[in-house]
């Protein structure tokens, strides 16, 4: 371990670990933890992003194609990915350096500014960020398959409940900062400095990433000889041999679409309609990422107590209101209390849709079947969010938050409709785990 090594490790340390862990898998718990931190630094440049396009002119339905663009490329590519990942022995040089190119676009939007017409600056940002869709593409798939590596089926919840735990402090802190360093620098000055100096957490973050240590996977054995098309037929009889999987994903996929229909809702609904300060963006902003700290330590022992059921139920009809609560008031300080809400419910969503997506089939074949989980939530990145902004134009943002709201509301009744299933479920992983 080297001497930067032994410092993270001395400053998280205290927060103790779970029992019976390694030497190495300390080591590792104390590496994500820190690259979270990174993450948490420039993460909280992205509440921003779509608010720097909207103050610069941007339609609806540009600032749709922010959340479209990196799912349309996902949607044609994620099992491209997912099935290249699946044969490499380690998955970690690929989830660092392709994190490491997503937040270089930040530091690229800050330039934009000083090199780009004023009539071409919204072009411009669109362009970096369809740019860097293919490496947002492999941090999305490496991203499970190496936190699922570190931590293991007894491990999930507290590792991912640490991680996001120190991620949303740092996010909450960096944000708060944030909007008010907006609000006291001109236009577009104030975004610029925020994106540029943001963007070396990426350096933080490849670092401490880079260095997680994993042992070499065992690639599934090749077949020589077979066509494209029994290729394909084996994929498929390797997917349906998992039936839990895909009665999850048709759930999660429901759920999901909701939930990014509204995703270019909120800070439209925030600009246009509450007409909010960048200030008390941030508030809001600072609120749903700092209540999380709470939400993990929360739904962690509820998980224990109760069951991942009882976590998924509660947190899927929490953040169902959430947009409907919101598309009916104006008064800034309401929806920044309804945000902090959200946020205890966020965090244990957070925490659940990983490990179920997790129990649902071998860990040997992670990639394959993650890269085929994020394609369907391409799928549905890809139409939603466009839908959502056609929606505004046509019945109001208010109108469209209701619709979101409403489809979440859709995916949170069957995944209780679904509970003898998900029993059954509980127990085969149970069984796989032993």
């Amino acid at each position: 371990m080297n001497r930067r090594q032994g410092r993270g490790v001395k400053l998280l340390e205290g927060l103790g670990f779970p029992p019976g862990l390694t030497e190495i898998q300390k080591r590792n718990f104390i590496n994500v933890q820190i690259d979270g931190i990174a993450v948490g630094l420039w993460g909280a440049a992205g509440p921003f992003l779509p608010v720097f396009l909207a103050r610069l002119g941007a339609s609806n339905f540009q600032v749709g194609l922010l959340t479209s663009m990196p799912a349309l490329t996902g949607l044609f590519l994620a099992l491209i990915v997912g099935r290249f990942i699946q044969t490499r022995k380690q998955a970690v040089p690929w989830y660092s350096t392709a994190r490491l190119l997503v937040v270089s676009a930040y530091g690229l939007t800050g330039l934009v500014p000083f090199l780009v017409p004023r009539d071409f600056q919204v072009t411009a940002i669109l362009l970096i960020w369809a740019l860097v869709t293919l490496p947002q593409i492999i941090v999305n798939v490496t991203f499970s398959v190496v936190m699922n590596a570190v931590a293991g089926p007894q491990h999930r919840y507290e590792l991912m409940s640490r991680r996001w735990s120190t991620l949303g402090l740092t996010t909450a802190i960096t944000v708060a900062i944030v909007g008010q360093l907006l609000d006291r620098l001109g236009f577009p000055i104030n975004y610029q400095v925020v994106f540029l100096g943001l963007s070396f957490g990426g350096l933080i973050s490849y670092y401490y990433s880079s260095h997680i240590q994993l042992p070499d996977a065992e690639p599934p054995p090749r077949v020589a000889g077979q066509s494209l098309a029994q290729q394909f037929h084996g994929y498929v009889n390797l997917i349906r041999s998992e039936p839990a999987f895909g009665a999850f994903m048709l759930k999660r996929f429901v759920y999901i679409s909701g939930t990014t229909l509204g995703t270019p809702l909120f800070p439209l609904y925030f600009v246009r309609e509450v007409r909010a300060s960048d200030a008390w963006i941030g508030v809001i902003n600072m609120v749903q990422a700092g209540i999380v700290l709470v939400g993990y330590v929360f739904w962690t022992r509820q998980s224990k107590v109760r069951g991942s059921r009882f976590v998924l139920l509660w947190t899927t009809l929490g953040l169902a209101l959430y947009p409907i609560l919101t598309a009916i008031t104006h008064d800034v300080a309401v929806i920044a209390l309804y945000a902090g809400i959200a946020g205890i419910f966020q965090a244990g969503l957070d925490l659940v849709f990983f490990d179920e997506l997790m129990k649902t089939f071998p860990a040997k074949y992670s990639a394959t079947f993650v890269s085929l989980a994020q394609s369907l939530q391409h799928f549905s990145t890809v139409a939603s969010p466009i839908i959502g902004t056609m929606l505004a134009d046509q019945i109001g943002i208010s109108g469209a938050l209701i619709v979101s709201g409403t489809l979440r509301l859709t995916g949170f009744v069957m995944f209780a409709w679904g509970g003898r299933q998900t029993a059954r479920q509980d127990q085969r992983s149970e069984i796989r785990d032993q």
